[in-house]
């Protein structure tokens, strides 16, 4: 472990974790000038290491806006599950869904 922090992990925790993941975000904001573009969190920073570079991976800035929509709304989720062929995968590997 270097230190490296990848904001994509708390905040693709926002659902499991949304106390600690908003804590993270407003901490991540003190380093905005180096950390924050025009498309969002770069992809790791090391405060320790003086370490900021400034580049996005795709496949983490995806799950960042899905989380979030999800611990706001579930809308991703809900419209996952209410597929039909995830609905009859569940059922045939015996899963059973709980309606809360």
């Amino acid at each position: 472990d270097k230190g490296i922090i990848s904001p994509t992990a708390a905040l693709s925790s926002m659902p499991f974790t949304p106390k600690e993941s908003l804590q993270a975000v407003r901490g991540f904001y003190k380093y905005s000038d180096k950390l924050l573009g025009p498309a969002g969190f770069y992809d790791a920073f090391s405060v320790e290491l003086d370490f900021w570079p400034q580049r996005y991976l795709a496949i983490d800035q995806g799950p960042i806006i899905i989380m979030i929509e999800n611990y706001r709304t579930g809308l991703l989720w809900d419209l996952f599950m209410s597929a039909p062929e995830v609905q009859a995968g569940l059922n045939k590997l015996g899963f059973q869904i709980i309606n809360n």
